[in-house]
């Protein structure tokens, strides 16, 4: 049991620490659906990308609330018995009915507090950076009582918000300082700390974290050595096809098994991400090649191999982040001929969509075009899109229209579609 002193001092320094912080960009609008709901609210995200800032936000929303940070190294021997001292000491300074409790996955069996606290009519925010952090106890027990989110670094228009930088017109020329932004953004990324400092040093430091604390330590991974060196390849070889059978032969981890066990730890972190080529078979989904994206192209640039600029791959991954952010089904296409499309977004309004960071190159547009035609032609789809760095035309190809758009504009313009 901690001493209920230590308890005492850790509430009452953290409620100094939480008067003094500067919230900087104001993202509260990301979860009003959290505060207008009687659930269990829960924000999952990876380590830095703003959860604890979003979490703050809201909770001034609030007349009075209780806040904790879990991950104070002061509670380190705080286990699970430790939690109703811990209430005791909160409603000695002033009494609420709405708990902020930041990173609570670093206790065991936090699941059953969270549990009682919302039976007894509280209101509950947690935040975690695993995104299994529903995938015990307390998803089995609250079915339906929970509201989930899934927090992202900035987008580009939330930079673009936090340095206000304005829209001055529709041309590029007109927006020359946002492009100089977006040039920025593509290679850098929108972690928010890295946006505020602008030090490199922490973007490494930030990843440094995710493997050593959040996976290795938490996951008690014996073979560090071909844990490091699949997420450097895969960091490294982002928006590339893989297969865990090529992965075992070209990294000597001779487990397949392992393979898929370290990927799925990864997307756990919010590190990477696999997506699915699509197929109306399950089973073919479930064991043809996966692509592989990153959280951000900032933490990539630091830690990966690179060779050249990748521009087309860096403009890639952002286009899949910010379709994860507007929280899509999406897959890659490929088409009866092995001609492939990036993107299939699968909802009510299918969308095929091709990235490509220019298409000035005749060869490089008759071969986009054609892979997004044929694509369109065996889905029934009348518009395709295609997104790169700065072109804007139409094509009609027979009965289709084939958009091309820069990326900029698609991430400004299309933020809340």
């Amino acid at each position: 049991m901690m001493d209920q002193n230590i308890l005492q001092q850790i509430i009452d320094d953290q409620l100094l620490s939480l008067n003094a912080k500067n919230n900087d960009l104001d993202r509260s609008a990301l979860g009003e659906k959290l505060l207008s709901n009687p659930f269990i609210s829960v924000i999952s995200g990876l380590r830095r990308s703003g959860k604890s800032t979003l979490m703050l936000q809201l909770a001034k929303k609030f007349p009075d609330f209780y806040y904790i940070d879990f991950d104070d190294e002061r509670f380190l021997q705080f286990e699970v018995n430790d939690f109703n001292n811990l209430v005791i000491a909160l409603k000695k300074r002033y009494h609420s009915t709405v708990f902020f409790l930041d990173e609570i996955q670093n206790i065991n069996g936090w699941e059953r507090f969270v549990r009682r606290l919302h039976n007894e009519g509280n209101k509950v925010f947690i935040t975690g950076s695993n995104a299994k952090l529903l995938s015990g106890e307390l998803a089995s027990h609250l079915t339906g009582r929970y509201l989930k989110m899934e927090l992202y670094p900035f987008s580009f228009k939330e930079i673009l918000d936090y340095k206000n930088v304005k829209i001055i017109g529709k041309s590029s020329q007109a927006n020359a300082g946002i492009l100089n932004e977006f040039d920025t953004y593509v290679e850098n990324g929108g972690i928010p700390d890295f946006i505020k400092y602008n030090n490199t040093e922490f973007l490494k430091r930030l990843y440094e974290d995710v493997i050593q604390k959040d996976l290795i330590a938490k996951f008690g991974i014996r073979n560090n050595l071909a844990f490091r060196k699949i997420t450097q390849y895969l960091m490294t070889n982002f928006t590339k096809e893989i297969s865990y059978n090529s992965l075992s032969r070209i990294l000597g981890i001779q487990s397949v098994n392992s393979i898929k066990d370290y990927i799925g730890i990864l997307q756990d972190s919010y590190l990477i991400f696999e997506l699915y080529k699509y197929d109306y078979s399950l089973k073919r989904q479930y064991t043809s090649n996966k692509k592989i994206y990153t959280i951000d192209n900032g933490i990539r640039n630091r830690v990966a191999f690179r060779f050249g600029q990748d521009l087309g791959n860096l403009l890639e991954n952002i286009v899949f982040i910010e379709l994860k952010r507007r929280k899509k089904e999406l897959y890659f296409y490929k088409t009866k001929n092995n001609l492939e499309v990036d993107f299939f977004v699968k909802e009510n309004h299918p969308q095929l969509i091709q990235v490509s960071y220019s298409i000035e190159d005749y060869n490089t547009k008759e071969r986009e075009l054609k892979s997004l035609k044929t694509a369109m032609d065996e889905l029934n789809l009348k518009e395709g899109l295609i997104l790169t760095y700065n072109s804007f035309d139409n094509i009609k190809m027979g009965n289709k229209i084939i958009n091309i758009r820069p990326t900029w504009k698609w991430l400004i313009e299309e933020q809340n579609n």
